[in-house]
């Protein structure tokens, strides 16, 4: 994919282009140095499958991540403090950005499962168990855990694939108390989500969350805050499936970017996962039935009417 041209925010400098978003940093109005505590996270349109960014994009897909993270991080903020700052944003950027804390980003995929696909499924057929978690014989693709598990992965530059981490090598990594912590707050937003999709007739099959460290709100013993930062619970981060549909044993319906997965892998496409190779653009009636997922998403789990 051609890479991303930052845009022209005036007050703000580019910092950083991730996969699908882009970090600015606000300029002291006195000084014209970028700010060491706050940054302007942007979501763009851009869509990833694979550890490849497609050259397609997903009109309105960055206001829907936005918009339904802003919603989660209210549904989640008696379990974890989060680093919106304001949705006070330039005009150009309004309802895909954030102003957001400056943190130190912890080195570790939070992943956390209530049921059992895709990576996870692989690793179980081949082990048993994922990430090291044992799991009961005789799970199928879509079975249900028989409760949360945490199943960390590493974080992969861009074009690599995150790796599997077990717990023990999470706590060499981040240390004892820091990974025990990480992963109980993982598995509480992932148990707190179904608990609130469920109602709604929808299933949270597993997600991925990101923390940070904010040194400047220490916690009550000293130690740097645990902060939810990036996403959260969005079509991008998560498997969301209608319950109604559940059926173990195939692959499940979903309100996620695995519709995208699936017609890269199927024959329609012509791409072979395995050639090294950039994923072929999307057609029209892919990109207009996957905007139409994440808007269905946002407005099953908010109850809101998605306005872009």
């Amino acid at each position: 994919m051609t890479p991303p041209v930052p845009l022209d925010l005036p007050g703000y400098v580019h910092v950083y282009s991730g996969k699908v978003r882009e970090l600015y940093a606000p300029l002291d109005p006195a000084t014209g140095s970028p700010s060491q505590d706050r940054l302007l996270l942007v979501a763009s349109d851009r869509i990833s499958a694979y550890d490849h960014v497609l050259e397609s994009e997903i009109p309105d897909k960055g206001a829907v991540l936005t918009q339904l993270s802003l919603w989660w991080f209210e549904q989640l903020a008696d379990l974890v403090p989060n680093h919106v700052v304001s949705d006070e944003v330039p005009a150009a950027v309004a309802g895909r950005a954030l102003l957001v804390r400056r943190l130190e980003m912890l080195p570790v995929e939070c992943i956390g499962r209530a049921y059992l696909t895709g990576g996870g499924l692989e690793d179980y057929r081949q082990n048993g168990s994922v990430c090291g978690v044992p799991l009961p014989e005789g799970l199928e693709d879509g079975s249900r855990l028989p409760g949360p598990i945490f199943t960390p992965t590493t974080k992969a530059p861009l074009g690599e694939h995150d790796l599997p981490m077990t717990f023990a090598e999470v706590e060499q990594e981040v240390g004892a108390r820091l990974a025990a912590q990480v992963r109980d707050l993982t598995t509480a937003i992932l148990s707190r989500g179904n608990g609130i999709a469920a109602a709604r007739g929808i299933l949270l099959a597993d997600t991925k969350v990101e923390f940070g460290l904010d040194a400047a709100s220490p916690d009550q013993d000293g130690n740097p805050t645990v902060v939810l930062a990036d996403e959260v619970l969005t079509p991008d981060s998560s498997r969301f499936w209608p319950a109604d549909q559940w059926q173990p044993g195939r692959t499940q319906p979903s309100y996620d970017k695995q519709f995208v997965r699936d017609w890269l892998t199927s024959a329609a496409s012509g791409w072979d996962r395995g050639s090294g190779e950039a994923p072929p653009p999307l057609p029209d009636e892919i990109v207009d039935q996957t905007r139409a997922k994440y808007v269905e998403a946002y407005e099953a789990l908010t109850g809101r009417t998605f306005a872009s």
